[in-house]
């Protein structure tokens, strides 16, 4: 595998929007026990559903620890569906994962990201963590695809979403939190997202959603479905804890302009629960020094705007709350030419996040 020395920018290449054509999408099995109760099989047939669905649109690639590996092997049993042996620390691939970017005449590279689980020994959510920085270069070596690293930069995929047309959008709580880079001014992260994604303009919502413990990952609060389009997870519940950060973001995006000029139409999704995990969900987590406690007092960050667009559908998650039937709904009018698939998220809630911080888009090359 080549390990390039210059920057995508400067060799042509960008980052393109989520609904560009993809080859296939990346997954990782779960079973940190930690992190997933009940040594993780609630989450393997939750993850086993996702992949399935995905596999109905294009074909999935799971990465798949060798303990795992018979036990992953029996839940997919889908021919579009491939297995491959990837020692991780967990299951999150939208972070862990390369971002792959794309020229004009369709050659494919990838941006390995350094990682450090959200935050390092400040507020990150365990330790180790080089299992899970190695998986981005371990799939652009499968994929024989040419690599950049940023060894001076931290970044998670889950925090950043693309137009495809030179806009990114991001939050400030995260990308500005001195748990990342903290050597980094705010027009120096602008400068390594310009270098890296060739994009021309930054678009900074202020936070991300109530109690994310991600430091408020723009996929589960914002993100385009298509250019000059927005949709914004909304509350219009005043005693909501999620509202001011609403209102913040709409007062952002509605003075905000794109790349092109454009100003954003910003279309309102609204924000299911509040959930809570139960203390049986709870009580079937192990215990470990530096992983992130859970407790059923802590509002869960669910959100319907995790979902992730694949070649001709949309997979996104419910949570058999009143809400679901409305984002369905939504979705469906946003994506007309696209077959929305709701698939039931709350098993991946638990462990922190849904089905978009879960995959990885690789686009299609030419």
């Amino acid at each position: 595998m080549t390990t390039l020395s210059s920057t995508p920018r400067d060799d042509g290449f960008r980052m393109p929007a989520e609904w560009e054509p993809h080859s296939q999408t990346w997954m990782i099995w779960p079973e940190r026990p930690d992190n997933w109760r009940l040594g993780g099989k609630p989450a393997q047939a939750a993850f086993a559903a996702v992949a399935k669905a995905i596999a109905e649109f294009e074909p999935v690639s799971v990465g798949v620890s060798a303990a795992q590996f018979d036990n992953a092997r029996a839940h997919l049993d889908h021919r579009q569906i491939r297995l491959l042996e990837i020692s991780n620390d967990d299951a999150w691939v939208r972070d862990t994962g390369p971002t792959f970017v794309v020229n004009a005449q369709g050659e494919l590279r990838g941006v390995d990201w350094s990682f450090n689980a959200w935050g390092g020994f400040d507020g990150g959510l365990y330790w180790p963590w080089q299992r899970d920085d190695q998986v981005a270069r371990k799939i652009l070596e499968i994929e024989r695809c040419p690599r950049y690293r940023t060894a001076d930069f931290v970044l998670e995929g889950g925090s950043i979403h693309v137009d495809g047309q030179g806009t990114l959008i991001t939050t400030e709580e995260c990308l500005l939190n001195r748990n990342r880079n903290p050597h980094l001014s705010r027009a120096d992260i602008e400068v390594q997202l310009a270098r890296h994604l060739a994009v021309e303009r930054v678009i900074w919502l202020p936070q991300g959603l109530y109690n994310d413990e991600t430091d408020g990952h723009v996929d589960n609060f914002c993100c385009f479905v298509r250019p000059g389009e927005v949709l914004l997870a909304w509350t219009d519940d005043p005693a909501d804890p999620n509202y001011p950060r609403c209102q913040a973001a709409m007062a952002v995006l509605s003075e905000a302009r794109d790349a092109r000029g454009r100003r954003l139409q910003v279309h309102k999704m609204p924000i299911p629960g509040p959930l809570y995990a139960t203390p049986e969900e709870c009580a079937g987590v192990d215990r470990a020094e530096g992983s992130q406690p859970r407790d059923p007092s802590i509002r869960l960050a669910g959100s319907y705007v995790n979902f992730l667009i694949v070649n001709g559908g949309i997979i996104a998650p419910c949570f058999d709350d009143p809400r679901d039937a409305e984002a369905q709904a939504l979705l469906q009018q946003l994506f007309p030419a696209h077959r929305v698939v709701m698939l039931p998220g709350r098993e991946i809630l638990l462990g922190g996040g849904n089905i978009h911080c879960i995959t990885q888009q690789q686009p299609a090359a030419r």
